[in-house]
């Protein structure tokens, strides 16, 4: 008896917030926005995938997200697929709303741009900037109140990464943010990873898509899903 109660409550904390343990979760369905919350001028569903679109017309003064109302997340595993077209995008998770506008958010930023050098980095949105740039391993701790940011490893070469990343078609990211670990990978090649101890770091929050300031852009998601690690 005692052990049917505790294969019972074993599996009812494994299935909190909807999980079940080593089970994928899809964040789109493929046809509408349900639990996804952003300006409907910027964000729609086309052909399968959502798409974030700015033109002339408008020209953003601030970056702007659409945000996943679902729940909030701590440890996972996260996969999608994006497209570019110009400009600069990204993936926040465990992130928090910032007070100062609607759709906007801070914490930390899966990166990726039309261009050469970001894609892939770990970046704080209005939260200590970069973290961890592409090819590198870093730890954050805090000294003196402030944040230090130490490179642990070099693992890999920020040129060699950009050639397994496709322009204007699609690619494959992964996100694992386990504990104060979290590793980034594009088309299955790890870009960068982060320690963080400092004190400023985040357990859990929202997650988001990122449509950037700047000349007019177009940017798409699909396949977006999520496992929690427990």
């Amino acid at each position: 008896m005692i052990r049917t109660c505790t294969i019972a409550l074993t599996l009812l904390l494994a299935s909190t917030n909807g999980f079940a343990q080593d089970d994928w979760v899809e964040l789109f369905d493929g046809k509408t926005l349900k639990n996804w919350d952003g300006d409907p001028t910027l964000w729609s569903v086309e052909e399968g995938t959502i798409m974030g679109r700015t033109t002339a017309e408008t020209n953003l003064k601030v970056n702007n997200f659409l945000i996943y109302r679902g729940g909030e997340f701590d440890n996972f595993e996260l996969q999608f697929d994006y497209k570019i077209i110009d400009g600069n995008s990204g993936v926040q998770y465990r992130s928090f709303e910032l007070p100062e506008g609607k759709w906007r958010l801070g914490g930390y930023q899966a990166d990726f741009e039309a261009k050469d050098k970001y894609s892939g980095i770990l970046y704080g949105e209005k939260f200590r900037g970069i973290l961890a740039l592409r090819g590198e391993s870093t730890e954050l701790t805090t000294k003196d109140g402030k944040m230090v940011k130490t490179q642990i490893e070099q693992f890999g070469n920020t040129d060699e990464i950009q050639t397994k990343i496709k322009k204007e078609d699609w690619n494959s990211y992964k996100v694992i943010a386990n504990g104060n670990r979290f590793q980034h990978f594009i088309n299955d090649t790890k870009t960068s990873e982060c320690l963080d101890n400092d004190d400023e770091r985040r357990a859990t929050g929202l997650l988001g898509l990122q449509i950037h300031v700047g000349p007019p852009m177009t940017v798409q998601f699909r396949k977006i899903r999520i496992k929690k690690l427990f």
